[in-house]
């Protein structure tokens, strides 16, 4: 690690100190031979050996070495945590502290955005450990703003940026078939527009995670947890995003099928079933039963 502010000498020492390089004095009567060529802050990863003049290149160069943070369609900020921790760059708890307050990132989008879930696009990034938890955040937050762009998301007064996102979360943790995506958008717009509960698993978990109650599983009485985020007990769509939701789940939020569908279930076969009626829906939810019975 070469950090800011760093001298010739304290560099030439940590190399030193590492097997990098052989005589800390060579090194720094090199560096002053070549007048002016100045060394870059970073970590460096020396994986075979180098001459001196091939390190002090690279550090001139400022050939750092970067950590891969992937991040998944349908992560939350609580994973995309784990993984940054999990690539060594530092904390999870760092990183989620600034996730759930630096909001300032989304203010002209969002302006009561609750975090910067949903915000956070699920990419594969190139992170270095000098970079701060604030940088790796508005990386993300830059991915969000270039899909944004791209697919054309556009938000209006009569469906705000938080509404899309929000939904696009929904349905991004409901499937993961890309077809069937405008059909469950389709479901919970239908239902939304009747003003029927959503009853979407997904967001009660989400509602226990951030309660720091989440179990690992939900149960019955899961569905009267006392949370804005509960969908069964709260009509209308959650305070916001539940997860980050990837470019195909916000083109669903954005284009629903056009459907008359109020319910789905799984179909034991990694699609669903969808069904206009409760007794049409039941008969799913038995079919379903059945299947997995029969496994």
């Amino acid at each position: 690690m070469v950090h800011p502010g760093y001298s010739t000498r304290r560099i030439a020492s940590e190399l030193k100190s590492a097997d990098v390089i052989g005589n800390e004095t060579a090194f720094i009567l090199w560096h002053y031979l070549r007048r002016g060529h100045s060394l870059k802050a970073g970590e460096y990863f020396f994986d075979k050996p180098a001459s001196l003049i091939d390190v002090q290149n690279r550090l001139a160069r400022g050939d750092v070495y970067f950590h891969t943070v992937v991040v998944p369609e349908g992560f939350t900020m609580f994973d995309i945590a784990r993984a940054v921790e999990g690539a060594g760059l530092g904390s999870a708890a760092d990183f989620l502290k600034v996730a759930q307050s630096d909001t300032a990132l989304i203010a002209d989008l969002v302006p009561d955005a609750p975090s910067l879930e949903g915000y956070l696009f699920p990419d594969t990034y190139e992170f270095t450990r000098m970079m701060t938890m604030e940088e790796m955040a508005a990386a993300m937050v830059k991915q969000f703003r270039q899909v944004m762009r791209q697919i054309g998301l556009v938000p209006t007064s009569a469906q705000p940026l938080q509404v899309t996102v929000t939904m696009a979360s929904i349905v991004e943790k409901e499937t993961a078939v890309a077809d069937e995506r405008p059909l469950v958008a389709s479901v919970y717009y239908n239902r939304l527009a009747k003003n029927v509960a959503l009853d979407a698993d997904p967001s009660v978990i989400y509602g226990e995670l951030l309660a720091g109650t989440y179990t690992g599983a939900l149960h019955h009485d899961d569905m009267r947890f006392n949370s804005p985020y509960n969908t069964y007990t709260h009509p209308g769509l959650p305070p916001g995003p539940i997860d980050n939701p990837g470019k195909s789940a916000l083109e669903a939020a954005m284009h629903p099928a056009p459907s008359d569908f109020y319910y789905f279930v799984a179909d034991a076969q990694g699609h669903h079933r969808f069904a206009q009626t409760i007794e049409e829906h039941n008969k799913n939810v038995a079919a379903y039963r059945k299947a997995m019975r029969g496994q």
